[in-house]
């Protein structure tokens, strides 16, 4: 699986904007509260000066894959917090990148201290990352019979495309009752 034509920045960004909106002040999702909002900064600040949004990140991440895991975990597909093995060596290759950066990225990170809307989609679209042709494909995904899971249609490209809609199919979930997304891999 090629990682070419993946936007790390970007990537990094959904993961973020997924993860604060699925905390317990927002969705509900997964038992963090106010961790990448502005409680999780004062408390993380002294300890972390300069980095402490990536510190942040890194405990919500943990706590949204383990969740996400523990509530659907499908074989041989992948989810916005697990990705191909590649694509997850090349995510966290670039952390050190961003936290030598770590300036550049707290204008991104006090807009999510304080979302602006409770639909994800808007969420989404106010930040930047999904456009009109990606809400469309959202508008044809639907929840599992079981409504813990969103498949996406055919196998997982490994693209920004891919990666958008992993992470917007969550907004087929309801506050309080996570659906993850997830799409299959093709085997090699």
């Amino acid at each position: 699986m090629s990682v070419s034509q993946i936007d790390f920045d970007r990537l990094l960004k959904l993961r973020l904007a997924i993860g604060r909106f699925g905390e317990m002040d927002h969705a509900g999702w997964w038992n963090t509260q106010g961790q990448l909002g502005s409680l999780g900064a004062s408390a993380l600040s002294r300890g972390f000066p300069g980095t402490h949004h990536f510190a942040q990140a890194r405990s919500v991440f943990a706590v949204a894959a383990y969740r996400c895991a523990e509530v659907f975990d499908p074989p041989k597909c992948v989810t916005l917090w697990r990705l191909s093995q590649e694509i997850e060596e090349q995510f966290d290759a670039r952390w050190e990148y961003w936290l030598d950066h770590a300036k550049d990225w707290r204008p991104f990170f006090q807009r999510l201290e304080s979302l602006p809307s409770a639909n994800l989609s808007e969420v989404l679209r106010s930040l930047q990352l999904v456009d009109d042709q990606d809400l469309q494909a959202l508008s044809r995904l639907r929840r599992s019979a079981e409504d813990r899971a969103v498949p996406l249609p055919g196998f997982f490209s490994s693209t920004d495309s891919g990666v958008t809609l992993l992470a917007l199919a969550f907004a087929r979930g309801e506050k309080g009752a996570l659906a993850v997304p997830y799409a299959r891999v093709e085997e090699a």
